[in-house]
């Protein structure tokens, strides 16, 4: 009977655009470059209060200025500095992480699988060859002037209309995608980066949500329930030692 691991929290990191690595062998290996920027645990959410296990987390530095009195309260309360993005990961309670605490890259180890969601770049208004790979119309033999068009969109006399949902020309991109089984290359903890083989969704500089591959068994070593960067403890006090106090000498006395 195998045992299911319980469930750990994402990350959201910035998209810092694509290079490429080389392996022992000397083979290149197209790379997406993640960054994990300040994060930091926010608050919990529990199913006495609100229902739902769930780890809030906050990524990024925000101006102050940019905050609303409420908001920043909120990150008051849990004594950290404004982020610029807040999301939400629906974890088990033994993977809560403390308060306060940052997550660093490292919560992701090299070889393991993930699976990256962002939004795609949006293309404005195109074609059915483009939006949907369509072969398009013949090139002679009474083609004209629409060869690129994607023919029929509809039927006989019954039932005469276009069905709801025909592939067609339309507006490309803007749109929620999640790529499965992208295999960690390398990660930098120092640097916060995170280094994932082929491409990510969305353009260079946005957001994007990184989670353990749900269709890959986990490695067992994850970090579990996080990689949390070790705060540098204060060091002792130390007290100073008793001075003293030279004899009374008659100078002194008169």
């Amino acid at each position: 009977m195998t045992t299911v691991q319980p469930t750990r929290t994402g990350l959201v990191a910035l998209k810092m655009g694509m290079t490429r690595l080389f392996n022992d062998a000397g083979d290149q290996v197209p790379v997406t470059i993640l960054k994990v920027d300040e994060c930091r645990v926010i608050s919990h959410r529990t199913v006495e209060t609100n229902g739902y296990t769930a780890l809030q987390l906050g990524f990024g530095k925000a101006k102050v200025k940019n905050v609303s009195k409420a908001v920043r309260g909120h990150f008051a309360k849990a004594a950290v500095e404004p982020s610029k993005k807040v999301m939400e990961f629906r974890v088990e309670p033994e993977a809560f992480v403390e308060v306060g605490a940052e997550i660093t890259a490292d919560h992701f180890v090299a070889g393991q699988s993930v699976d990256v969601t962002g939004v795609t770049i949006g293309k404005g208004f195109a074609g059915g060859m483009k939006r949907w790979n369509f072969g398009g119309l013949r090139a002679t033999h009474g083609v004209s002037v629409s060869h690129r068009s994607h023919g029929s969109t509809g039927n006989r006399q019954d039932p005469g209309r276009t069905f709801p949902g025909k592939k067609m020309a339309g507006h490309l991109g803007v749109e929620q995608v999640t790529t499965l089984n992208l295999q960690v290359v390398s990660v930098d903890a120092e640097k916060g980066l995170i280094m994932v083989k082929g491409s990510v969704p969305g353009s260079d500089g946005n957001w994007v949500v990184i989670r353990d591959a749900v269709k890959k068994p986990r490695s067992k070593d994850l970090p579990f329930p996080a990689a949390v960067r070790a705060v540098a403890s204060e060091a002792p006090a130390v007290e100073a030692a008793p001075v003293e106090e030279a004899p009374a000498t008659p100078e002194s006395e008169g």
